[in-house]
């Protein structure tokens, strides 16, 4: 059985000064903290779909995720500074202490906020959009455990970030 512990959010926020849409995801799952680096479990659907989206490789290398990011202007954090999780469970997350967002919104041209799933989205909702008034749109999540969506299907909804 997994531990339950809580646990500071390993990961510094992937952004820079052009920078103008932040996907947030709810907290790291085991395999990205043991990654140090977002979306890092194999079977997450998330790097594969910024790459269709964008008519990219699919990056393998951190460093080619953050090339692939940048380059489109997405900076990368999450809404959870801190928390109590069971693995990877968004499910089981307690007590939760939200990331500050002023360092990315203060220093990038982020405009656009979209969360990768329903938790996230929940706790933006709870913790982040009170402090900075800015809307943010819910995707439906790119994790394995949402398997009910197809790439097809995400990549309809998820369009919209091409736009920005």
């Amino acid at each position: 059985m997994a531990e339950t512990s809580r646990i500071v959010h390993p990961i510094p926020p992937l952004f820079d000064e052009n920078s103008r849409v932040l996907i947030l995801g709810s907290f790291p799952s085991v395999k990205s903290r043991e990654a140090m680096f977002f979306y890092g479990h194999p079977q997450n659907r998330f790097w594969p779909l910024l790459a269709r989206l964008f008519h990219e490789e699919v990056p393998r290398t951190v460093e080619e995720k953050k090339h692939l990011a940048l380059s489109r202007n997405i900076a990368l954090w999450d809404t959870i500074h801190s928390c109590v999780i069971t693995g990877s469970s968004d499910s089981s997350i307690k007590d939760v202490v939200p990331n500050d967002l002023s360092v990315i919104l203060n220093n990038s041209r982020v405009k656009s906020i979209y969360c990768n799933g329903a938790v996230s989205y929940r706790l933006y909702q709870k913790y982040l959009y009170p402090q900075n008034k800015i809307k943010a749109y819910k995707l439906p999540s790119t994790s394995p455990a949402n398997a009910a969506w197809s790439m097809e299907r995400l990549e309809n909804e998820w369009s919209v970030i091409r736009a920005e």
